[in-house]
């Protein structure tokens, strides 16, 4: 297709990894809005585009992609005036159509991925979800996604929630864990470089499995209740951790039973 001529709303992490994606495809980002003047004109400039903060700026687009957090889309979608005829999408997971202004051609392009400012990532393998109003605006919104994603699939609401409780579980959750096993190696002086090679083999395997419940490891999974009573005594009185622990732990043991089945 034709590339086509895009706003970017906002300057967040999402924002960021569009405008570089954007850059390297055949559509022109031709301004970013976003309040934040540093970030707003840091986005931009990797986008080739120019910056602006005010709505009467705003320029006319074929596209204007509200890249900002789930609670915020409704407000700022509602706050810009968009020409008729374009299409207005926002980037939320668990967002809806009805986010959007009736009076607009509406669309979803959800990302799934997780993204970090001034991390550069290959946008080409990240899974673009796409949810429109009517066939012509879906037709036009996959076929924009296309320019960017090799990975490009349609999802309702529903199927998309779903798939953002996954990002949070599968990477949010797990992050935090990592985080959770920095502080107790820190207790006994050591960095976090001794388990990386440990994270990096179990998502090597889970990835490559298809079912991660199969490559399953540890304590848990074989019913080995001595060891885990002595993580539980090393974990002391962090109720919060040891709670945690648990019902891991009992949800692992739970997985396990269900695959006999």
């Amino acid at each position: 297709m034709n590339g086509l001529k895009v706003t970017i709303i906002g300057s967040g992490n999402v924002a960021e990894a569009f405008a570089r994606a954007l850059k390297e495809s055949c559509n022109t980002v031709i301004q970013v809005y976003a309040r934040n003047p540093e970030r707003g004109r840091a986005v931009a400039a990797l986008a080739g585009a120019e910056w602006c903060n005010t709505p009467s700026e705003l320029k006319a687009a074929e596209l204007y992609l509200i890249c900002v957090s789930d609670r915020a889309v409704a407000q700022v979608a509602a706050s810009l005036p968009f020409p008729s005829g374009a299409i207005v999408a926002h980037t939320a997971g668990c967002g809806t159509l009805e986010m959007l202004p009736s009076s607009s051609r509406r669309a979803i392009i959800y990302p799934f991925q997780t993204f970090s400012i001034g991390r550069v990532i290959d946008f080409r393998k990240v899974y673009l979800f796409i949810e429109a109003g009517d066939s012509d605006t879906f037709d036009q919104a996959r076929a924009f996604a296309q320019t960017l994603s090799d990975c490009v699939a349609d999802a309702d609401s529903a199927v998309r929630a779903k798939i953002h409780l996954t990002g949070v579980l599968a990477s949010n959750f797990v992050n935090n864990m990592y985080a959770t096993a920095a502080q107790v190696l820190a207790d006994v002086n050591l960095p976090f470089d001794v388990v990386a090679p440990v994270i990096a083999e179990t998502a090597a395997k889970a990835c490559q499995s298809g079912t991660p419940a199969m490559v399953q490891t540890g304590p848990a999974v074989r019913g080995d209740h001595s060891t885990m009573e002595r993580h539980r005594q090393l974990i002391g009185q962090d109720e919060l951790l040891r709670t945690i622990y648990d019902k891991i732990s009992e949800n692992i043991w739970r997985i396990k039973e269900t695959l006999k089945r």
